[in-house]
């Protein structure tokens, strides 16, 4: 039978991130041994103290909803936790539970964005910020970054770019791709033009635990320290930090007639996150902070391997990533070159030439509006890490 399915569904892009993990799960199933550096999420199990909060909430009975905007007792230790590590106060109410933070900035975009809106959106991107801003009906309007400085934005091409449409600007620092960190005197720059502006900035901050060199501002803490005033949805994850990427458990914090909106429409939409997902959130932020410190080691010895072995590699140039858990390299050498198969035009071709003669998962950085580029993640072992940038290596000397 033929559908004919709505506008929405045809203008948007699948999630290529997740296809790529489709892949590799699928070779996995078939028994091919394979390198996988697609991964978005920590190869950690979630720690066991928080593993036990979540058991013991079903065996407490603690399997029915919840309040929509989330528990009260829940909602409470984010306020804790935000003041106690963000220097941001809130109260329960301006504070938001969802089914992981994608629902949190996806929910924020319905919120705040009409048919015929622009939003900003700084690339290299987070492959579902133009799409969250597409079912919103909104136009996304992308702006260049400097590579050099972290990935901030280029203040110049923003403003070159802004219009009387603009209505807000979604920005991810630590980066997903890229690992970047925005200094706290680029995200003040970007309050001010926001505020006189009347943007709303949502803050996508999910790897805010994983910097590896010097503190994390939240972008609403430097909007506060400096009495700005601009507008800020703060966007923030379990998944990361606690490698709770399939408890599903996310919430964004902001202006209460915000947030209100949000959980209007978010109530019609899932009704409420999962209450066990919930129950272990509390123990995650209220618990021992050890199990964080530990994964952030490790992963800070596992970058500076990742982005040795890739400078390495021949006419390959890759920056130290200051935060999350990938690097970003530049594989612009490689284009235009030729397999025994094909001509190698975008890093699509690159990826797919390097999982088919090498079984190593990557992801291409055109997918993230970064042509030339590719993703690894380093959430895996040293002994991966270097089995698969090997295999790389010898099938880039196989191009021609």
């Amino acid at each position: 039978m033929n559908y004919k399915f709505s506008n929405r569904v045809e203008k948007i892009k699948p999630s290529f991130t997740l296809q790529m993990a489709t892949i590799a799960a699928e070779m996995k199933s078939k028994g091919i041994d394979l390198i996988n550096f697609s991964v978005g999420e920590p190869d950690f199990n979630t720690p066991e103290h928080i593993i036990k909060a979540g058991k013991l909430a079903m065996d407490k009975g603690y399997t029915k909803y919840t309040a929509g905007p989330g528990m009260i007792e829940f909602r409470e230790a984010i306020c804790h936790k935000l003041e106690r590590e963000n220097n941001i106060v809130y109260n329960s109410d301006s504070i938001l539970v969802s089914n992981g933070e994608k629902q949190s900035l996806y929910t924020a975009c319905q919120a705040l964005f009409d048919k015929g809106d622009e939003v900003i959106i700084c690339k290299p991107y987070w492959v579902s910020f133009p799409e969250f801003v597409h079912m919103a009906d909104a136009i996304p309007v992308m702006v260049k970054t400097k590579s050099k400085h972290n990935y901030e934005v280029d203040f110049h091409d923003l403003l070159n770019q802004a219009s009387s449409k603009t209505k807000g600007i979604i920005i991810n620092t630590p980066s997903n791709p890229t690992g970047g960190v925005w200094s706290d005197d680029a995200l003040i720059e970007l309050l001010k033009i926001a505020k006189m502006n009347n943007w709303v900035i949502i803050s996508d901050e999910c790897y805010e635990r994983l910097v590896y060199n010097g503190q994390f501002n939240s972008t609403e803490k430097l909007n506060r320290t400096y009495n700005i005033g601009a507008t800020v949805i703060t966007c923030m994850s379990l998944s990361k930090t606690y490698a709770m990427t399939g408890w599903r458990i996310g919430y964004s914090a902001g202006p209460q007639k915000i947030i209100k909106a949000m959980s209007k429409l978010q109530g019609q939409a899932t009704s409420c996150a999962n209450s066990i997902g919930q129950f272990a959130g509390i123990e995650a932020l209220n618990g021992d902070q050890k199990c964080v410190n530990e994964m952030l080691t490790l992963f800070k010895q596992r970058r500076d391997y990742i982005v040795k072995l890739l400078n390495e590699l021949t006419e390959i140039t890759c920056p130290v990533p200051q935060g999350a858990f990938y690097a970003f390299p530049d594989f612009s050498h490689y284009l235009n070159r030729r397999s025994e198969e094909k001509l190698l035009q975008d890093t699509f071709d690159i990826s797919e030439y390097i999982l088919s003669l090498a079984n190593v998962v990557t992801v291409p950085g055109d997918g993230f509006g970064a042509p030339g580029h590719i993703r690894f993640s380093y959430a895996t072992n040293k002994k991966n890490i270097k089995k698969g940038i090997m295999k790389v290596r010898r099938a880039l000397e196989k191009l021609i």
